[in-house]
């Protein structure tokens, strides 16, 4: 009988590697070079790790830190918390952080009920409401900057400032994503074998592939649905993100009545990942 490369490397994960302790050492997708040394392992950290009951499922986060509140949000897919460690090591230092990972990815539960933005922004909300009763800041990426917009459209008077990276208007037809469990295990099959290790369903991933995928095909994000965002917005991109021109940057940007936009040269769709610095100034000036 034929067996795809995803359950051959699902049952190798669960019953060989998947019996180890969890990895020390954490990475992004497609990370060149290892890790930094003592580094916090954001989204596997036990000292800082709880859960939010999201209905449905069961949402996995981290706090740190101390002050005002800055929610984090990774890209959707192949994201994890751990890509957004560098945001999250310079933010601590000043605000409290709540570095979420979303549902069926990480530790986080995939649940039963169809992949929305609403119910994201819904299980974001169940785990600020478990930290904090105050309105707080979003910083999204990707899949976390399109659930910021759902936060900030659907709670107005919880989402007080939203940052939103590679995540600008979408209708049917923009993109068509058809990309399968196997094909991305193919991709880095080391990142995947640290996440399968953390995930509590990892056997549900192609499963999570597919409602994303139906999810992202059919959303309409419209100025109509901009419009309804009322807090101050910071509009983010790499000016070579293929699925984030600069033009749709822009032209998103300006559908938000309070927004200002953010290009920064020669990046692609993991901005942050290749000129931090850049990123990071054009982020300070706004959060204060």
């Amino acid at each position: 009988m034929k067996t795809t490369l995803f359950f051959l490397f699902s049952f190798f994960i669960l019953n060989s590697y998947g019996q180890e302790q969890t990895p020390k050492v954490l990475r992004h997708f497609m990370q060149a070079g290892h890790s930094p040394a003592g580094g916090t392992q954001y989204g596997n950290n036990p000292k800082a790790g709880r859960y939010a009951n999201a209905g449905d499922a069961k949402i996995y986060y981290e706090v740190y830190g101390k002050g005002r509140t800055i929610v984090i949000l990774h890209g959707g897919i192949f994201g994890s918390t751990y890509e957004m460690h560098q945001f999250i090591d310079n933010l601590r230092k000043t605000y409290q952080v709540i570095a979420v990972s979303t549902r069926g990815h990480g530790k986080s539960e995939l649940g039963t009920l169809p992949i929305t933005y609403e119910q994201k922004a819904n299980d974001v909300m169940a785990v600020i409401n478990a930290v904090t009763k105050d309105s707080v800041t979003v910083l999204g990426f990707s899949d976390g900057g399109y659930t910021g917009y759902e936060l900030a459209s659907k709670y107005p008077n919880r989402i007080k400032k939203l940052i939103a990276i590679g995540a600008t208007e979408l209708y049917p037809g923009l993109r068509d994503f058809k990309f399968t469990a196997e094909q991305a295990i193919a991709l880095d099959t080391t990142y995947w074998k640290q996440q399968f290790t953390l995930m509590p369903e990892p056997d549900r991933l192609q499963e999570m592939f597919a409602k994303l995928g139906n999810m992202y095909n059919h959303l309409t994000l419209d100025s109509t649905f901009f419009q309804t965002i009322k807090c101050p917005t910071l509009v983010m991109a790499g000016d070579k993100d293929g699925g984030n021109p600069p033009q749709r940057v822009v032209h998103t940007a300006q559908m938000i009545p309070n927004s200002i936009t953010g290009i920064i040269p020669n990046t692609t769709h993991t901005v942050f990942l290749e000129n931090f610095a850049a990123v990071w100034a054009s982020i300070v000036p706004f959060i204060k």
